[in-house]
């Protein structure tokens, strides 16, 4: 039984293969809060990897497969039937995962440590920062990207006129495209926290 032949066990595999690691290396003081930003690198990792595959690789993807469709080409159907609903799936859940684990990190930091992240107190600046960003980013999954998402994909199991796909389409990708923009100084600030950047 080779547990790569499947996503639980590929993924269950890596946390056993950690946790052998961890044992056979000695660690010690791995406590909840390494726990959490462990868990919090895992989930960002694959939030902001599924947002740079959206801008970076499915977008441009179905705009090609769009332009093909009229010359026989297959057209967009297979990326937006079968992966962009599961790909939005792991996208929109990591990115409350990521939020959720940062945020319970921040708190362990020390008394009140995510209070003082978000209101920038002394030592808190850089990471306060990034947690300020990755509130942002969550918000914008939720609040303006999936929404949109679903009009396009007719996920949402209404009817839309055209010109509501096509603001639909707009306000998505600008909102996604922001995300990328932020997740920029988002990374500095995280990495640079944990690296002793200060500004």
């Amino acid at each position: 039984m080779n547990p790569l032949k499947s996503i639980t066990g590929t993924i269950v595999s890596g946390f056993v293969l950690a946790a052998i690691i961890a044992i056979a290396a000695g660690m010690k003081g791995f406590g909840v809060l390494q726990v959490e930003v462990w868990l919090h690198a895992i989930v960002g990792i694959a939030w902001v990897g599924l947002l740079y595959y959206f801008n970076f690789i499915q977008v441009p993807a179905v705009a090609q497969a769009l332009g093909e469709a009229s010359n026989g080409g297959p057209g967009p159907a297979a990326i937006n039937k079968y992966v962009a609903p599961k790909a939005l799936l792991w996208f929109r859940w990591a990115a409350i995962a990521t939020w959720v684990t940062g945020v319970g990190a921040l708190q362990n930091l020390g008394d009140g440590g995510a209070l003082k992240a978000f209101t920038f107190a002394d030592g808190f600046a850089v990471i306060g920062i990034g947690a300020w960003l990755g509130t942002i980013m969550m918000l914008n999954v939720w609040l303006l990207i999936w929404p949109n998402q679903k009009k396009i994909l007719g996920l949402d199991g209404k009817e839309h006129s055209a010109d509501a796909i096509a603001k639909a389409k707009v306000v998505a990708l600008m909102a996604s495209r922001t995300n990328v923009v932020l997740s920029v100084p988002m990374l500095l600030s995280m990495t640079g926290f944990a690296h002793g950047l200060h500004f």
